[in-house]
């Protein structure tokens, strides 16, 4: 299965790319703001983009007075991911995995987490770097509680099928610059 996945990652890569620059990510940035009013008053974890990620800031900067918002922190290859809180113009440094994160701030556990990902289907399965990071963090906040995991994408990621292993984790909601997918 990890040569099928690393081959759909590799085109994965090429049809986000292809799809940021020339997709207007507004309607998903719109929409994902919608669905993320209802979830106020909790921690939501968002991500700082990486190669041709939607980003998510601008609704990050509009909902950080109004809930706790944070961001996700790699401690090697193998650990589930911590977070720390985050606020609009906050000094970041590189985590691990060269992702921008909080210098400083206290940790937090998000009970709603925007997750990145190269494709997605419609089961709510996503393909994302190969490292596992958001598959064990999930697995370790749904076995504390309730928590949803919202896929950001542009419609150009979906695939028909992504192959499942036992440890991958699902997403509950899929926003995209077309519509909201909520998987079956």
């Amino acid at each position: 299965m990890t040569s099928a996945k690393a081959t759909l990652r590799a085109a994965a890569r090429d049809a986000r790319a292809k799809a940021h620059g020339t997709v207007d990510p507004a309607p998903a940035l719109a929409s994902l703001e919608g669905l993320l009013a209802s979830r106020l008053g909790r921690a939501i974890s968002f991500y700082l983009p990486i190669r041709s990620e939607i980003d998510p800031s601008p609704v990050m900067e509009r909902l950080a007075g109004r809930t706790a918002i944070c961001l996700p922190v790699t401690h090697g290859r193998d650990a589930a991911l911590t977070f720390r809180l985050w606020q609009p113009g906050e000094a970041l440094i590189r985590d691990d995995f060269g992702c921008n994160v909080p210098a400083n701030g206290p940790e937090v556990q998000p009970e709603t987490l925007v997750v990145p990902l190269l494709a997605f289907d419609r089961s709510g399965h996503r393909l994302g770097y190969g490292a596992g990071h958001y598959d064990r963090t999930l697995d370790l906040l749904r076995k504390r509680g309730p928590v949803m995991a919202i896929g950001l994408a542009y419609a150009a990621q979906e695939l028909s099928h992504i192959p499942a292993e036992p440890t991958d984790q699902r997403l509950d909601l899929i926003v995209t610059d077309a519509e909201i997918i909520q998987p079956v």
